[in-house]
């Protein structure tokens, strides 16, 4: 499911529509997690025991499967859980985590460092990123974890046939192919990312290639992975890493071998004030962040929004087959 990445324009202006997001996102209610689930490789011990903990999400469907992943966890480990996921934007959500009305989520370091932090050039190692999100966010009240490899970031993808035609692989192969038969370089794309200085128009500076305006179609996210798949109207399309479609449709997903756009690798964003409580946080989530890769949410995004399954069991199938939990008798 597409989201908005936008840049908040000043301190003042991200609070005020933090505080309005969150006034009308629904975070005062919530429901608590009631499954009957135990200890596996994490939790033993139930070290959250007596702690009450309140997880959020943004509103698609890879956010709200993590958010899910992160509250069954701390249930697992002994935790009361009320279960605040599905946020109408990425403001409130982590206006939440900063005001202590929620605990903990799943954040992206290329958020937080561009949207929340108000950078404008990413960094380009994906460990610096997160190292420097963490301190500059450590005075906020708010800790950031380890981070995942999981990285759902733009990307152009193609399908297989024509990967094979024209020799595709990269995005310099695209660069290469733009130079010597420019009809060939048709793109789909949304019209926010044919605009913006992290989508089209940068990467082109970038790689050093001009797609002819008539070759660029703008459409809804939906509609370009179908149009890419088919091959008829555009060769390449935008799409993000970790999206389900990427796998179920036969796409490939070019590599950056620039590195020009940004990482959003997740990693868990929680309020300090609830760590400080219940310092098992970090020990309940950190296995799990370490076994969350890119493949590994294409694929569980697929079970949701390809197959029609519920984000909520998706969650906790997948914690339950990789042993971190365990569902109760």
């Amino acid at each position: 499911m597409r989201w908005t990445r936008t840049v908040a324009t000043g301190v003042g202006a991200l609070l005020l529509l933090g505080s309005a997001a969150l006034g009308g996102c629904g975070l005062r209610s919530g429901s608590p997690m009631v499954d009957d689930v135990e200890p596996g490789s994490i939790g033993q011990g139930r070290p959250l025991e007596g702690a009450d903990l309140t997880v959020t999400s943004k509103q698609f469907t890879e956010q709200i499967i993590l958010g899910q992943m992160m509250g069954l966890a701390f249930k697992a480990a002994g935790a009361e859980v009320l279960d605040r996921t599905n946020i109408q934007g990425s403001i409130g959500a982590r206006e939440a985590i900063r005001s202590g009305a929620a605990d903990a989520m799943y954040e992206y370091t290329g958020t937080a460092w561009i949207t929340y932090l108000g950078n404008t050039e990413p960094v380009d190692d994906p460990r610096r990123q997160w190292e420097l999100v963490r301190d500059a966010d450590a005075r906020n009240g708010i800790v950031w974890l380890p981070p995942a490899s999981l990285d759902n970031t733009y990307a152009l993808a193609v399908n297989a046939a024509n990967a094979a035609k024209y020799g595709l692989r990269t995005l310099s192969d695209v660069a290469r192919l733009a130079e010597r038969d420019p009809g060939a370089v048709t793109v789909c794309v949304e019209t926010e990312f044919a605009a913006r200085d992290d989508g089209l128009p940068g990467l082109q500076k970038a790689y050093g290639f001009t797609v002819p305006s008539g070759n660029i179609r703008k459409m809804d996210s939906g509609i370009i992975y179908t149009q890419v798949s088919g091959g008829g109207s555009c060769v390449l399309g935008e799409v993000f890493t970790t999206d389900g479609r990427i796998k179920e449709m036969g796409l490939t997903v070019l590599e950056d071998d620039k590195r020009f756009f940004p990482n959003y690798n997740a990693a868990p964003e929680l309020h300090a004030a609830a760590v400080e409580r219940h310092p098992a946080m970090r020990e309940v989530l950190d296995p799990i962040t370490r076994r969350l890769t890119t493949e590994v949410a294409r694929e569980l995004n697929a079970r949701v929004d390809v197959r029609g399954e519920d984000p909520h069991e998706v969650a906790k199938d997948w914690l339950v087959k990789e042993g971190f939990i365990k569902a109760g008798r």
